[in-house]
C-alpha cells in the first residue's frame, strides 16, 4: 500500500557517460503531492537526473518507477503513455517564438487530444488565467517579460492536466520578484490541483520555500548525501557539505 503513494521511485540508478560514472546507488521516492527538490551544486548531475526521470537519458543501471510503471524497461509506446500525463518547465521556457502564446499552449492539445477548436481555445485560455496571463493569447514571446515567459511555459506544461510536472532551474534568469511570483505559483498549482512536482535547482530562497522533501546529489561522493525535508535538512544537517550548501557556507545560527 505505501509503494502506490510513489509517483516516483528511483532503484538503485546509476548514470554514466562512457567510462564516466557520474552518479551511482541512487535511491529515492517522490511521494504524490510532493514538491520534491533536486539540488546540489555544479557538476553533481542534477541536469542529468532530470533527464533520467523524464527519459531522454537511459541510465546505466537501475530502475525508475513512475505510477508503479517501470518507466526504465517500458516499451517507447508505454513511455509516450506516461509522459503524456507529465510536463515540463525548461529553463527558458522552450516557447516557439514564431507561434503566439495561444498557438504555444494549443499544440500539445492539438497533438494529443480529439478536442474542438473551441474546447482548446477556452482549455488555452484558462490555462494562461490559471498562471496570471489572461489576455495574453495573441502575443509572441518577444513581446513579454523573462518572468511571463516561463509563466507562459508552465501554461503549456499544464496543457494536458497532468500528474507530474518537472521543472528545470525555474528561478534560472528571474529578478527576485519573479522569481518569488513563480515560487507563489508552483505552490499554489500543487496546493490547489494536487500537482506532483519536481524541480531541479540550486537557489535556496526557492529550495525554503516551496519544497516538501528533497535530495541533496554529492558530486564527490556521486550519490545521495541527504534526503528529507530542506527545511529538516538545516536544522539538522547530516553533515558539514550539506550545511554549506544550505546556508551557502555562512555559520549556522544558534
Amino acid at each position: 500500500m505505501k509503494e502506490k503513494q510513489n509517483k516516483i521511485s528511483v532503484q538503485d540508478l546509476t548514470i554514466s557517460y562512457g567510462d564516466f560514472v557520474l552518479m551511482e546507488h541512487v535511491n529515492f521516492d517522490v511521494k504524490k503531492g510532493d514538491v520534491f527538490i533536486i539540488m546540489g551544486g555544479s557538476g553533481c548531475g542534477k541536469s542529468s537526473m532530470l533527464r533520467a526521470l523524464t527519459g531522454l537519458v537511459p541510465p546505466s543501471k537501475g530502475n525508475i518507477f513512475i505510477n508503479d510503471i517501470n518507466f526504465t524497461k517500458a516499451s517507447q509506446f508505454q513511455k509516450d503513455e506516461i509522459m503524456k500525463k507529465c510536463g515540463i518547465l525548461y529553463q527558458s521556457g522552450a516557447l516557439f517564438s514564431s507561434m503566439t502564446l495561444a498557438e504555444n499552449i494549443a499544440l500539445p492539445l492539438q497533438q494529443y487530444t480529439n478536442y474542438s477548436t473551441k474546447l482548446i481555445s477556452e482549455l488555452v485560455s484558462l490555462k494562461l488565467a490559471l498562471v496570471g496571463l489572461s489576455g495574453f493569447e495573441d502575443f509572441y514571446p518577444s513581446e513579454i517579460s523573462g518572468g511571463m515567459k516561463k509563466r507562459a511555459g508552465l501554461a503549456r506544461a499544464l496543457a494536458l492536466d497532468p500528474e507530474i510536472v518537472y521543472f528545470d532551474e525555474p528561478s534560472a534568469g528571474l529578478d527576485p520578484i519573479s522569481s518569488k511570483l513563480l515560487d507563489d505559483l508552483i505552490i499554489e498549482i500543487n496546493q490547489s490541483l494536487g500537482t506532483t512536482i519536481v524541480v531541479v535547482t540550486h537557489e535556496l530562497s526557492s529550495i525554503f520555500a516551496i519544497g516538501t522533501n528533497s535530495i541533496f546529489l554529492d558530486a564527490e561522493q556521486k550519490g545521495v548525501g541527504a534526503y528529507g525535508d530542506p527545511k529538516q535538512l538545516l536544522k539538522n544537517p547530516p553533515n558539514q557539505k550539506v550545511l554549506n550548501f544550505l546556508t551557502r557556507g555562512e555559520k549556522k545560527n544558534a
